[in-house]
């Protein structure tokens, strides 16, 4: 039986569905005033199944299940990839999944809560498992799909279900940081273990030993390693690798994981303020009002220079990366170089 709290929200969440029976449930809870996973576990006897928090097992018996779809999203940008869970690599809260199509880097240390979750759609059941942050912020999703053995992802859901604990307790979100005042950083210093990079890995290590923000970094590190462009620059990437087929990897992170889409993308299709990729095993869906900052970015390593696109939105949280398709020990593509250039000569004339 539902408490006092979690009946008026679910008479409130009824109302609301009611009024806007297409909205999705991440507007919902924002609308509400509450976190997506509160939401989701008033379901739960119904639509929800509490998982145990033993991620690492969960995430190593994904390969028996089949093909799936896998979508990571902030607020402004959803990464939908399907394929299969491959090799799955768990070293205490990181974690990776590699392969061809399912391609995951995992932060373990910010799942708290999961569920599989049963919700009717026009097309029958839709089964997925979620998982969220301690704020109730979704991190990821795995939704089963035609492919998918529904027998052996049945048995997964079995093997970890924990018993209802009553209400979902979730923290407040921790306050926006504030990047240190420019004259405080030592930029000549940071420009000279920019310069000294070997490895892109290098990267956020460098900012920290800098106690600079990442946008703080793009804007003053200079023009030998990034630009500021329009925010249009993040379509014209993707327009220009659409036409010329020149494989690139998208990367997508929430709190807790990024995903990675590697290869060329093909259809791409604007729907009431969304940029989307719609290709029958990647789907990306870009808010482009939410993109405030973009940048060209290099990053010295022993393979060459790695280029990027790199957005951001008004409180200089990353909403994506994308960079020419790239194996460890082999140089960039160059006809990704060339699109990077021709967006720049734009952005300057």
């Amino acid at each position: 039986m539902l408490s006092s709290a979690n009946a008026d929200l679910a008479a409130r969440w009824s109302r609301l569905r009611g009024e806007q029976p297409t909205l999705r449930i991440r507007d919902a809870a924002a609308t509400l005033g509450v976190s997506e996973a509160e939401l989701v576990a008033l379901g739960v006897g119904t639509t929800a199944t509490p998982l145990a928090a033993d991620w690492q097992s969960i995430l190593s018996q994904m390969p028996a299940v089949g093909r799936v779809m896998c979508l990571t999203r902030n607020e402004h940008c959803v990464h939908e990839r399907h394929g299969r869970f491959e090799d799955v690599q768990v070293t205490g809260p990181h974690g990776l999944v590699l392969g061809p199509d399912i391609d995951l880097r995992l932060f373990l240390g910010s799942w708290k809560h999961g569920f599989a979750v049963r919700e009717s759609v026009k097309s029958g059941e839709r089964l997925s498992l979620q998982f969220f942050d301690k704020t109730g912020e979704a991190v990821h999703k795995i939704y089963a799909t035609d492919e998918t053995d529904r027998t052996a992802f049945d048995a997964l859901i079995a093997r970890h279900r924990a018993e209802a604990s009553g209400e979902l307790a979730v923290a407040p979100r921790a306050a926006e940081t504030v990047d240190r005042p420019d004259s405080e950083i030592d930029v000549e210093g940071l420009r000279q273990a920019w310069r000294a990079m070997k490895d892109t890995h290098e990267f956020f290590g460098m900012l920290g030993k800098f106690k600079v923000g990442r946008v703080q970094a793009l804007r003053l590190v200079g023009e030998e390693f990034a630009r500021e462009l329009p925010s249009r620059a993040l379509r014209s990437a993707m327009e220009m690798a659409s036409a010329d087929g020149t494989p690139i990897m998208i990367f997508v992170g929430s709190g807790g994981c990024i995903q990675i889409h590697s290869g060329p993308i093909n259809r791409l299709v604007e729907v009431h303020g969304w940029f989307n990729v719609l290709d029958p095993a990647f789907n990306l869906h870009l808010r482009e009002a939410g993109v405030a900052r973009v940048f060209s970015v290099r990053k010295p390593t022993d393979d060459g220079v790695v280029t990027s696109i790199e957005a951001f939105c008004n409180s200089n949280r990353n909403i994506l990366l994308m960079f020419g398709e790239r194996k460890q020990g082999k140089p960039e593509l160059e006809p990704w170089r060339s699109i990077v250039a021709r967006i720049e000569k734009q952005a300057a004339s």
